[in-house]
């Protein structure tokens, strides 16, 4: 996918000039034989900002000096150049390739670090997929296991902790979207759904910034749960929403959210005396069937043996 966005990237721009008019200095320089006096124009058009028309001719270049010398420079300026044009998935993949080629250069560790940061800077919002989140993180850390005294290894942790976060986030959002989505009969089970995601956001995330509010939720969606089950599974589950609730109060004895917390508990000791009367009912009518059928039955079988007269 990054490969058709740099060729149309490309594309564009050499469409661009070429509409501008007949062949410029700049178009006599890109169709030119001459890589001394087209890399000479390439940097002179990088310090000077062009970024775009020197993307070009370092594009052209970088085949053209495969093995030379003067290779390392220019293909160090190719990766800052599509930097700067904030193409980070090509330049990402030109910071890396420079420093597996080059690993003894000066601009070896600049690269490895440019690398990770691209993928940082292309790393989406929390509600989209967090696949290129994670490649950042592994690809910062492995820039500071490389470079661990280096001054940039300071900046790749504080991005990690970012990354992280947003992880967070989204980990969290989405388990408390299974709570929100709720319902009762069938879409209850999404409230069970909601404590599997809470408690699991939880094991990836120990340190999670949004604990409390997660803890609490626990609760809630527990809670949810147990109250729209059917009675003769009310009484365990409104038990778990109650364990939930006490290893809150352990947990956070100073949280502002601790009234709801044992609101909730309590509400969840109604729910299990509700669901014993409701159930004692029950029992009591089968109880009551039961002796009318048998009284039926008894009826029938005494009609039966009466001979007809």
């Amino acid at each position: 996918m990054f490969k058709i966005k740099h060729v149309l990237l490309l594309s564009f721009t050499i469409i661009a000039l070429t509409i501008s008019g007949c062949k410029s200095q700049f178009e006599k320089i890109r169709l030119s034989n001459d890589v001394a006096k087209k890399y000479q124009e390439a940097m002179r058009l990088y310090n000077k900002k062009n970024y775009a028309k020197a993307l070009i001719l370092f594009e052209d270049l970088s085949q053209k000096y495969r093995g030379r010398a003067e290779a390392e420079e220019l293909n160090y300026h190719y990766a800052l150049t599509l930097y700067k044009l904030k193409d980070y998935t090509t330049a990402r993949y030109q910071f890396k390739s420079f420093a597996d080629t080059y690993p003894t250069s000066k601009y070896a560790e600049e690269c490895r670090y440019m690398s990770a940061y691209c993928y940082y800077l292309d790393s989406p919002a929390p509600s989209l997929d967090q696949e290129n989140t994670y490649k950042a993180i592994d690809a910062l850390q492995l820039f500071i296991n490389f470079y661990p005294k280096s001054e940039r290894a300071i900046d790749a942790a504080k991005y990690i902790g970012l990354l992280r976060a947003k992880l967070e986030d989204k980990a969290y959002t989405n388990a408390k979207l299974y709570y929100d989505l709720g319902g009762a009969g069938a879409n209850a089970v999404n409230y069970q759904s909601a404590v599997i995601a809470l408690k699991n956001a939880q094991i990836d995330f120990p340190d999670i910034k949004y604990a409390e509010e997660m803890d609490l939720l626990i609760i809630k969606s527990q809670y949810e749960y147990a109250r729209n089950s059917y009675e003769i599974r009310q009484e365990d589950r409104f038990n778990e929403a109650i364990g939930y609730a006490d290893e809150f109060i352990e947990a956070h004895p100073q949280s502002k959210l601790l009234p709801e917390a044992n609101a909730l508990k309590k509400a969840s000791q109604n729910g299990i005396d509700k669901a014993k009367v409701f159930l004692a009912e029950v029992e009591k009518d089968q109880k009551k069937y039961k002796a009318l059928l048998e009284k039926d039955a008894k009826r029938d079988s005494i009609t039966t043996k009466t001979p007809i007269k």
